[in-house]
């Protein structure tokens, strides 16, 4: 891995994750998805971590993934394609499954993969300058491996609408429609997410993982199951207290 592709830097519990292909508007080509799955894993592994900021350098938050590695992901190199799809749809759906809480920080453009990165974090900070969408079908690709965080982020309608048309979001919509926790002014929203991950930091981190754990499982199960997962962890909430 290039010893610059990521950049690492920890700060009272919270580790602040940056992609750092800015020349490229961070896209992700193996070796940066390979980088930023390790570096997240990392975080479950290091106790010392309680929260996560997730940021891109640059000008851009991340341009999705990196078109000019697809001319060897043909029929030809059907193992490449299987391992890089595979390695994408492992990173995609990381955030959710760490024990400590993430927040991405996201300005400029947020596209194809790298918005589906950013609404797999837990949190959203983005900045005024923001475009969040799923181009793909501009260049005649089809969005695969973000369709199933897209759909249970937006629904099924406004979904279909942004991976069919390529229409982009601004930051005001993506507030309005719940996607974006909170808007801020360009160049402020790496400081923003760092404020939100040093709250998390700050609180238990038994409760914290408990309720990161359980908010995620109880949107897969159907209601009595999902209040009875409730119902069981709140007989342990009182181990939580000091």
């Amino acid at each position: 891995m290039s010893a610059d592709i990521l950049t690492i830097a920890d700060s009272e519990g919270v580790r602040t994750i940056t992609l750092n292909r800015a020349n490229k508007l961070n896209a992700l080509n193996i070796e940066l998805t390979t980088a930023v799955r390790d570096a997240l894993l990392d975080c479950d592994k290091d106790e010392s971590v309680r929260a996560v900021v997730l940021a891109g350098a640059g000008r851009g938050f991340c341009a999705g993934a990196d078109l000019k590695e697809f001319s060897d992901l043909t029929p030809e190199h059907a193992e490449r394609v299987v391992e890089r799809a595979s390695l994408t749809a492992e990173l995609q759906s990381l955030p959710t499954r760490l024990r400590v809480p993430v927040v991405a920080a996201v300005k400029g453009a947020a596209v194809g993969g790298g918005a589906g990165l950013a609404l797999a974090c837990d949190m959203m900070v983005v900045a005024d300058d923001v475009s969040f969408g799923y181009p793909e079908i501009r260049h005649d690709i089809v969005p695969a491996l973000v369709m199933t965080g897209l759909q249970r982020h937006v629904g099924r309608k406004l979904g279909f609408e942004l991976i069919s048309t390529g229409r982009m979001l601004g930051a005001s919509e993506l507030f309005e429609l719940g996607l974006a926790n909170q808007v801020v002014d360009s160049g402020d929203e790496l400081a923003r997410a760092q404020e939100i991950a040093a709250r998390w930091a700050g609180r238990s981190q038994e409760a914290l993982s408990a309720i990161k754990s359980l908010y995620y499982r109880v949107a897969d199960l159907p209601t009595p199951a999902a209040m009875q997962a409730g119902q069981d962890l709140n007989a342990l909430m009182r181990s939580f207290r000091s």
